[in-house]
């Protein structure tokens, strides 16, 4: 059934009363009109929120298309990660001010009233530049696709990885013939790992860093091994609550159990779990952007998917995906060149692959640029077995569901909480979140789009 407009006044009014698009920065982001850059006869206006390393590596993609590309000129803008980026992309959209191009992550994509804010791609046009759905994860692409329609363009797949240091492991006992990690699978193998390791590891150090008080952190590591028992969250028609309290409870207790019994320390927490791993911690469980920092210091280390503690492969993964903000009279050269800079960027991603970030376009997987790469080479099976956060609107990265849920989960890890209680108040909370209606466009996750 097709959804009513969502103009720019009514989307104010469902965001709370935000302040008015100028304040935002749209001028200093621009419309458009400034002269184009030399030889070229079309303009794309982009939008990302790549910052950093993620920041270097798009520039250096960005440049490259345009000396392919000299016809088209590429005026990109980063903006602020996080809520503000998409405050700003939505309203842009709501008001008719959109770029030709922007980023989201896939997550998030159902909840940004998908027809509305955005609009789909054309798989014609994709194809003319070399992009088909055969390229792609079938899970991955499936979860770009609402009603029917593609909505997102997968640039890559970000996972949440073990890390592992070589020479302790290797005191410890722990290393392989090929180098790596001993496989681990079982909960009393992963704990069984951590003791031999721990009494490898140099005083005043943790055995592992697992950001046990960041709510983010914790709600990733939690849907990782929830999916491993096979939890689910909700039904197919999002109309009731399937999550399991019992195999949240085991999840919650495995957390629990690195802070009680000394592996992890309480007063590591944040992003002192990475500083203890580069100065001699044998663990650390972090996102795969850490690769670039990892590789910086020069350690010898190895970084697999999260340990497959419950018998089955499943590690927490994101994506990062080009979308097309919604444009009244979408069409044209700059829709055209929109469709071929993010085919190209997509295509062209062994840059990105430098991040740490697994490309989604699988062709590159297979090069031997990409099977050179180290630690990518050994992760780089988390591709298909990705954990994710379930399809409703008030889910994707930072998002309402991890806002709500994952302090349950760090009560939890850190103690304040038993875990039963803690799965019973997730639960609760999740029956709150699906009734409540998307601000974006009225709707709630309740018989909404899947």
């Amino acid at each position: 059934m097709a959804r009513p407009g969502l103009d720019r006044r009514h989307f104010l009014a469902a965001a709370g009363g935000l302040t008015v698009a100028g304040s935002f920065g749209f001028a200093a982001l621009g419309s458009g009109a400034d002269a184009l850059a030399s030889g070229a006869d079309t303009r794309v206006r982009y939008w990302n929120l790549f910052s950093g390393g993620d920041g270097y590596n798009m520039i250096a993609m960005l440049d490259a298309f345009r000396r392919d590309n000299p016809g088209i000129d590429v005026k990109d803008s980063t903006l602020q990660w996080g809520s503000p980026f998409y405050t700003k992309l939505a309203m842009a959209a709501a008001g008719n001010r959109a770029p030709d191009l922007g980023v989201m992550h896939l997550g998030r994509v159902t909840g940004f009233s998908p027809g509305r804010l955005l609009d789909p791609w054309d798989p014609a046009l994709l194809a003319k530049y070399g992009v088909r759905e055969e390229d792609f994860n079938p899970e991955l692409w499936k979860r770009a696709v609402v009603d029917g329609r593609l909505y997102a363009l997968p640039l890559d797949v970000h996972v949440q990885l073990c890390f592992y240091r070589r020479d302790v492991l290797k005191k410890a006992g722990l290393l392989g013939a090929d180098g790596r990690m001993v496989p681990v699978t079982s909960t009393e193998e992963w704990f069984d790992v951590l003791k031999e390791a721990r009494k490898a590891t140099a005083k005043g150090l943790q055995t592992i860093g697992l950001w046990h008080s960041d709510q983010n952190f914790q709600w990733w590591f939690f849907v990782a091994f929830y999916t491993q028992l096979g939890g689910t969250w909700f039904d197919d028609a999002r109309t009731e609550v399937t999550f399991d309290t019992d195999k949240a409870t085991r999840v919650l207790e495995f957390l629990r159990k690195h802070v009680a019994d000394g592996y992890a320390n309480p007063g590591f927490g944040g992003t002192a779990g990475g500083e203890q791993f580069v100065n001699g911690s044998p663990f650390a469980w972090e996102g795969n952007w850490s690769v670039p920092v990892f590789d910086a210091a020069e350690l010898d280390y190895g970084a697999t998917p999260l340990p497959p503690v419950f018998g089955r492969r499943a590690t927490h993964a994101e994506s990062h995906a080009f979308v097309l903000p919604h444009q009244s009279d979408r069409g044209g050269a700059a829709n055209e060149g929109a469709h071929r800079l993010a085919a190209y960027v997509v295509r062209h991603a062994r840059q990105w692959a430098a991040g740490g970030h697994i490309p989604a376009y699988t062709p590159t997987l297979s090069t031997a640029a990409y099977r050179a790469l180290r630690p990518q080479n050994e992760y780089v099976s988390a591709m298909d077995h990705q954990a994710t956060e379930p399809k409703v609107w008030f889910a994707g990265s930072t998002g309402i569901l991890a806002q709500r849920v994952g302090p349950v989960v760090v009560s939890s890890t850190t103690g304040s909480a038993k875990p039963e209680a803690a799965a019973r108040r997730m639960r609760s909370t999740l029956a709150e979140l699906l009734a409540m209606k998307n601000p974006m466009d009225g709707t709630a996750a309740r018989g909404g789009a899947a």
